[in-house]
């Protein structure tokens, strides 16, 4: 499988990017594949720290845990794969991808992918009635939490000392003072 060779004038779909070779990763929004370059090790400390708060908390519970590079089709021509999601509803699991709505969704934001979490990203969940979406800023250290409510999300904003409440997973606090513990470059 070879990887394509993007052109800005073609719309790609699930069957494209399923031959892609998985050397170079891609997201397929609206039929355009974005590049997807390596995160720093910075943005890997963080969601290594979040991911081991929420699974640690989802060892009892039917909910998963998972963290990119892991697919999630939202539609034919748009698949992404966000830094971490939980879903609840394991029919939406096949042991490859994620077919639908993740009921939360986690973006570590870089430099390299403002403009696509808070601006593509954010409104392909906000289609696909993703229950809550979080973005986490590494620079600043706070993370926003959008929570669906009546087909609009609703915004909050918490710093590296509080702790937040899931809205999509009953009893769910974690604690930013634990994902935030130390400093990298």
């Amino acid at each position: 499988m070879n990887s394509p060779l993007l052109k800005e004038d073609t719309e790609y779909t699930w069957e494209d990017y399923m031959s892609w070779d998985d050397d170079v990763r891609y997201e397929l929004i609206d039929g355009v594949a974005y590049a997807m370059g390596a995160p720093s090790q910075r943005h890997q400390s963080i969601l290594g720290d979040l991911y081991t708060l929420f699974n640690i908390f989802l060892k009892k519970n039917p909910c998963k845990v998972f963290i990119s590079p892991c697919d999630v089709k939202l539609a034919n021509k748009t698949v992404l794969q966000p830094d971490m999601f939980v879903v609840c509803d394991r029919s939406k699991l096949d042991g490859q991808f994620t077919q639908g709505a993740p009921d939360l969704v986690i973006e570590i934001e870089s430099s390299s992918s403002t403009q696509r979490d808070r601006i593509l990203k954010y409104n392909k969940y906000l289609d696909a009635k993703v229950k809550e979406y979080w973005i986490v800023n590494p620079e600043s250290k706070v993370t926003e939490v959008f929570i669906l409510v009546n087909g609009d999300y609703s915004r909050k904003a918490y710093d590296e000392k509080d702790k937040i409440s899931v809205h999509v997973l009953d009893g769910c606090t974690i604690d930013m003072s634990e994902v935030f513990t130390e400093e990298i470059s």
